[in-house]
């Protein structure tokens, strides 16, 4: 791993597409609430290499404005619109997510996987708060991230940020919930599990056999077994202290 590169970087550099917590299942789970259409109009916010966001316009030919502060990211993300015809769907740009450039209720749907744990509560409680100007009456934010299954769980806290090289803050399910409901959301329904990220099944899942075999075969060079091994057994945690969670909250 290159001195100070991020977990996501690092994993996107193994060859994994899916950088999320809980993987493609939360994210499925994620869209069977959003009930989206050819009208829906969608904010993603940190969208990195427009995974989801490709997803949802192949499948549901709805509209997706993409944000992320990492211009890195927005250029894979780009090559991977444009690889995929959906110039006229899809559009990314650099934003940052607690100071949003769209006017209020612009959006049926926000989707942000894996972007709110890398926050600080403050800035955490001011994106929730954007999250809720943008979005129309009755829409809805989709949430992914990483949960602690423990309050104050300072061990595993420092463990995270020294395997992935930033400061996290994941928060527990009450505090999760509570922060959606705090900045103005309701109804706020939520599924949590282990996390898949790095388990043997969730990367077959998410990335195929082929896929996954390329990712254990980038993993296993010597420059980049070390991070590996720290990452691999951080998230398959036999204590379940890291768990994914899911959250469907309504304005």
């Amino acid at each position: 791993m290159k001195k100070d590169e991020v977990g996501h970087h690092f994993l996107a550099r193994l060859g994994k597409t899916r950088l999320r917590p809980g993987g493609r299942r939360a994210t499925e789970w994620l869209i069977q609430q959003g009930h989206f259409n050819a009208e829906t109009q969608v904010l993603e916010v940190a969208c990195n290499m427009a995974t989801t966001a490709v997803g949802l316009a192949t499948r549901f030919g709805c509209r997706i404005e993409g944000i992320d502060l990492d211009e890195q990211a927005l250029n894979k993300a780009e090559a991977n619109i444009r690889r995929h015809g959906l110039q006229d769907k899809i559009h990314v740009r650099r934003a940052n997510a607690t100071k949003l450039p769209f006017a209020d209720r612009t959006f049926d749907v926000v989707i942000n996987e894996a972007m709110l744990t890398m926050l600080p509560l403050e800035a955490k409680r001011k994106a929730v708060g954007e999250y809720f100007r943008v979005l129309k009456p009755g829409g809805v934010l989709l949430t992914h991230d990483v949960m602690l299954t423990r309050d104050e769980d300072s061990e595993v806290l420092q463990q995270l940020r020294q395997a992935i090289n930033i400061s996290v803050t994941p928060l527990s399910k009450p505090q999760w919930l509570s922060l959606f409901q705090t900045c103005g959301f309701s109804d706020c329904e939520s599924i949590n599990d282990s996390m898949t990220l790095l388990s043997p099944t969730g990367m077959i899942y998410d990335e195929g056999v082929f896929g996954a075999m390329k990712i254990v075969g980038n993993a296993l060079k010597p420059q980049n077994l070390p991070t590996f091994k720290k990452m691999f057994k951080l998230f398959n945690d036999p204590q379940q202290r890291l768990n994914f969670i899911a959250v469907c909250s309504r304005k």
